[in-house]
């Protein structure tokens, strides 16, 4: 792993960029990030190996950890792969709940946007797409059925709608707000049904267009 020439414009080494897609992968499949075992199984190599990978990733600022927390890998905002530049398509990552949580979706497909609309849409980088289900959203003008593309971030202001992980493997679409006792609110947007309020949750990212087929 060591001698390998750096490429793209993140400067990063083939092992780099592989371990940042087996990340990107995971993170799809199963809605929170890996561990360091899991990345050393799925690559191939020693947990050591991960490890020494990871910190020189954080250090480039491509990576971000929490330190003492499980799972807190994350990809640096505005941090683009070069297998997501230039396209007009998006991963579709799965469902999310505009109602109650749902279970995250294992499944990952391709929402290739020239196939619904046509070749008018602008490319946006770190992007994907989820299918809503459910009312929640409603009076927000998001419907049961409807896909919204979602930019991948960590960090939401309040008013923002986000889509939001909740403990281990619950994920929901609503709009955020922190209140003033720290707690987070996700409101939704029909009288039917009750905010969330927990005390923290994991924000997928934030969502920045909505589209319907009809």
């Amino acid at each position: 792993m060591t001698g390998s020439q750096a490429q793209g414009p993140l400067n990063l080494t083939p092992r780099q960029l592989d371990l940042l897609r087996a990340f990107r992968t995971h993170r799809m499949s199963h809605a929170c990030s890996p561990t360091m075992q899991e990345l050393a199984d799925v690559l191939g190599v020693s947990k050591v190996t991960v490890h020494e990978h990871v910190k020189l990733l954080v250090a480039k600022g491509v990576l971000t950890q929490e330190p003492n927390r499980t799972r807190s890998l994350a990809l640096a905002e505005d941090v683009v792969l070069p297998d997501e530049e230039r396209t007009l398509s998006f991963p579709l990552v799965g469902r999310v709940a505009a109602g109650l949580p749902i279970e995250a979706c294992a499944q990952s497909e391709q929402l290739d946007l020239e196939d619904l609309f046509g070749p008018r849409v602008g490319e946006r980088h770190g992007t994907f797409a989820l299918e809503v289900r459910g009312e929640s959203m409603r009076d927000e003008g998001i419907l049961d059925g409807d896909y919204v593309l979602v930019e991948r971030r960590q960090i939401a202001r309040n008013g923002e709608r986000v889509v939001a992980l909740i403990g281990e493997d619950e994920v929901t679409l609503k709009t955020y707000f922190k209140e003033p006792d720290g707690m987070i609110r996700l409101q939704p947007a029909n009288p039917d049904f009750e905010p969330i309020l927990v005390r923290e949750c994991v924000i997928q990212g934030v969502v920045i267009g909505v589209m319907r087929r009809y």
